[in-house]
């Protein structure tokens, strides 16, 4: 196997071992986990790997048509999500009790979270249509200055509002560094693409330089959906009372 058939004959291998560990995962959680909305979160990851895996059939069925291939590469990135998310959930970092801190600035956190992660998740998409050549590369640039600002200013508010809450002040710090090698990686996949256009084949080195490119857009997208859920987790939303923000959380984690 060479070329074309060795990457999708490997991709197919990777794809069955994920979703059988996403079975697994499914039951272990069905068994082992109190919180009923965890558990649903488990069949919903089995959900996304299945619906993954038919989008990855016509792909192939229909030769590449872009729309199919960026819902296919879109849907990864929500499953990939699904999975931190439960990561997060079921550690014991979420389930201990801990001090909530008032979000005191203009714009809420929560809010500024909220809209960076879907950011994001646009960006994603529109990097998955230019790959598959669903329209040029402008809207791609323009959405990663749309991003870069975004994840500037959600870092400023982290570091500025909650530097005394180390897995706060820490996200801003990996935001900055994962959005400037991303910016780095995105010039080095578009240098690479225009030079091996004189080829017939896609080179190695172009394909090194896009995949590490999308996986490092995963990692930014999941960074931004991992401080989201830390907020609701450490933050209280401005102007809610602390006792009721409080009793809500408890209850959240303690449902069955």
């Amino acid at each position: 196997m060479v070329g074309g058939i060795f990457y999708e004959h490997g991709h197919r291998m990777i794809a069955t071992l994920v979703g059988t560990l996403s079975i697994v995962l499914a039951v272990w959680l069905w068994r082992v986990e109190t919180r009923r909305w965890v558990r649903w979160l488990g069949v919903v990851a089995l959900g996304a790997v299945i619906a993954q895996g038919i989008l990855g059939g016509l792909t192939v069925l229909f030769f590449l048509p872009p729309p199919i291939s960026a819902a296919h590469a879109t849907l990864a990135q929500l499953f990939f999500c699904t999975i931190l998310s439960i990561a997060l959930f079921t550690s014991a970092w979420w389930e201990r009790e801990r001090p909530v801190v008032a979000d005191s600035g203009g714009t809420s956190v929560h809010t500024l979270a909220i809209t960076t992660a879907c950011a994001v998740l646009c960006q994603l998409i529109l990097g998955a249509a230019f790959r598959h050549k669903g329209f040029g590369i402008i809207p791609h640039l323009i959405g990663a200055v749309v991003v870069t600002g975004l994840i500037f200013w959600l870092a400023g508010v982290l570091r500025r509002r909650f530097s005394n809450i180390p897995v706060l002040r820490n996200s801003a710090r990996l935001l900055h560094g994962l959005i400037g090698l991303q910016l780095l990686l995105g010039a080095g996949a578009w240098w690479s693409r225009i030079y091996g256009a004189q080829f017939p084949q896609p080179i190695p080195v172009m394909v090194t330089m896009t995949v590490i490119h999308v996986v490092t857009g995963a990692l930014v997208l999941g960074t931004t959906v991992l401080v989201t859920l830390a907020c609701y987790r450490l933050v209280r939303p401005v102007g809610a009372p602390v006792e009721s923000f409080v009793a809500a959380q408890s209850q959240h984690q303690g449902a069955l």
